[in-house]
């Protein structure tokens, strides 16, 4: 069957991850900005759920990766954005130093100029790779954090005194990207089942389309809805 240009789906499950994303902002400006009790926004069920739906928000940003004409032009372009996200906090007593857009741009650059190396690794053993050294690479960051003097935070080692915000550094989300890019020569090339390509949901898929959009916008809103809150209360 011929495959739609764009797969509804996976935009859907990109626009899912995105609402969850933004829900879980909103908890942290309530308790940060407003002052509501702090389990709200920390307890046991956010600490799972947030680095699922992060995950798989980077999973579905790798899979984008196998259908984009530059992945080094995305990768700029989300940095840029990243780097005004960076300012905005700094200025706002709250930094994001490397959040997720950080590391998608990051992670598309050296996705866009290493694929040829990614792509001779064999479709069998790619996934198995790439969920072995995500494991090793967390572990070894478990083993090591804090670390001492000159803390390399932007591959995940970071001293006592490092904070940002929204934190996902290179290791070991790198590996999860590029799992995202195995898995994204599967969707392209039309090897998943066919309910995958057909699926078409209501408001998600439209979503997912903008998500960079409504990344950038979502936290001037949330902050100032979080204000009016507090002059109503």
């Amino acid at each position: 069957m011929e495959k739609p240009r764009r797969i509804q789906s996976i935009d859907a499950l990109r626009g899912f991850s995105l609402l969850l994303m933004v829900a879980y902002h909103f908890f942290y400006d309530l308790v940060y900005f407003l002052g509501a009790p702090g389990w709200i926004f920390s307890n046991p069920v956010f600490d799972v759920l947030q680095p699922i739906f992060g995950g798989v928000f980077i999973i579905l940003s790798g899979v984008s990766s196998r259908f984009s004409r530059s992945n080094v032009k995305r990768g700029i372009k989300c940095l840029l954005v990243a780097l005004a996200v960076t300012v905005v906090t700094w200025f706002m007593g709250n930094p994001v130093y490397f959040g997720i857009l950080h590391f998608l741009g990051t992670a598309m650059i050296l996705y866009g100029l290493t694929s040829t190396v990614w792509g001779k690794i064999p479709d069998k053993i790619a996934p198995i790779l790439y969920a072995a050294l995500t494991a090793g690479a967390a572990l070894l960051r478990a083993a090591l954090n804090p670390v001492g003097q000159g803390g390399l935070w932007i591959f995940g080692f970071y001293t006592a005194t490092f904070f940002s915000s929204d934190y996902f550094p290179i290791l070991p989300w790198i590996f999860v990207f590029l799992f995202g890019t195995w898995l994204g020569a599967l969707v392209r090339d039309g090897k998943l089942p066919d309910w995958v390509y057909t699926f078409d949901p209501p408001f998600l898929p439209a979503v997912g389309r903008h998500s960079l959009l409504i990344y950038v916008v979502h936290q001037p809103v949330l902050y100032g809805l979080t204000m009016l809150l507090q002059r109503l209360l």
